[in-house]
């Protein structure tokens, strides 16, 4: 995993399976630096674990590209997750419980979007997707 980060933002790749792990560590350290509950570090932790390796398994791999939210009383946390894959034909279909185009159990992305505050999903056949969520104080 190679990083890239200046204070505040950053930008890790995920190339592979220990890449997800690390990325996962570093989603960890980032949510207990700005000060989430024990609660709120699992439910971003978790739904970072899962986009990563959904962007590794249909994406190829790709980057993690973090920016943390100090705004007087309110902090966050945002995560995108970019790939150069051949991207999602039916967005529709891929947000619905159960449905994968994998061996997975089609979670990955309606459930993450359940775990955060804010969910973008963007996603061009034949350049790519980008998922983005963020997780407030």
């Amino acid at each position: 995993m190679t990083t890239d980060s200046t204070g505040d933002e950053g930008t890790v790749a995920v190339h592979s399976e220990r890449d997800v792990v690390l990325s996962r560590q570093l989603v960890r350290k980032l949510t207990q630096q700005i000060g989430f509950s024990l609660v709120d570090q699992t439910k971003m932790i978790t739904a970072a674990s899962e986009l990563s390796r959904n962007m590794l398994i249909y994406g190829g791999g790709g980057d993690v590209q973090w920016k943390l939210h100090r705004d007087g009383l309110r902090a966050g946390l945002t995560l995108s997750f970019v790939d150069r894959g051949p991207g999602i034909s039916d967005l529709d279909l891929a947000m619905k419980d159960g449905w994968t185009s994998g061996t997975g159990m089609g979670k990955g992305l309606s459930g993450s979007k359940r775990l955060v505050n804010e969910f973008e999903l963007l996603s061009t056949l034949g350049q790519g997707t980008r998922v983005t969520i963020t997780r407030w104080k």
